[in-house]
């Protein structure tokens, strides 16, 4: 029972569930690119991505300063279809999936230096 309370801990905020929402449709996505997503303070997302890595829902590596995060092998597969099938028509997720087109155009770097200093990627 420990394991599903974590788990819908885990998924207990609308954010959370729009990063899940992404790495189920993207291998893994860089801090910085679920920053831009979000629309987020970096610290922020890194406390999402904590209780998500401490409901066991995804798991990160590291390449050089980058973060890159995906979900589990062991992701339910019944979450899995069940959050495919309820955040099918979600105006959040449905917009998240759009803004993540342009996101991923734009160089890891980049993004990052301009999460920093303000401004416009340029891809």
């Amino acid at each position: 029972m420990e394991t599903s309370l974590t788990i819908v801990k885990g998924l207990a905020d609308g954010n959370r569930m729009r990063i899940v929402a992404a790495l189920m449709e993207h291998d893994e996505l860089c801090v910085c690119q679920l920053i831009e997503m979000l629309g987020l303070a970096g610290a922020t997302v890194s406390r999402h991505m904590s209780i998500l890595q401490a409901a066991r829902l995804v798991k990160n590596r590291k390449q050089g300063r980058w973060v890159f995060y995906r979900l589990t092998g062991e992701f339910p597969e019944l979450l899995r279809a069940w959050l495919r099938e309820s955040l099918a028509n979600s105006p959040e997720v449905l917009a998240d999936r759009d803004n993540l087109r342009t996101i991923l155009v734009c160089d890891p770097e980049e993004l990052c230096r301009r999460q920093r200093e303000g401004g416009e990627c340029t891809a």
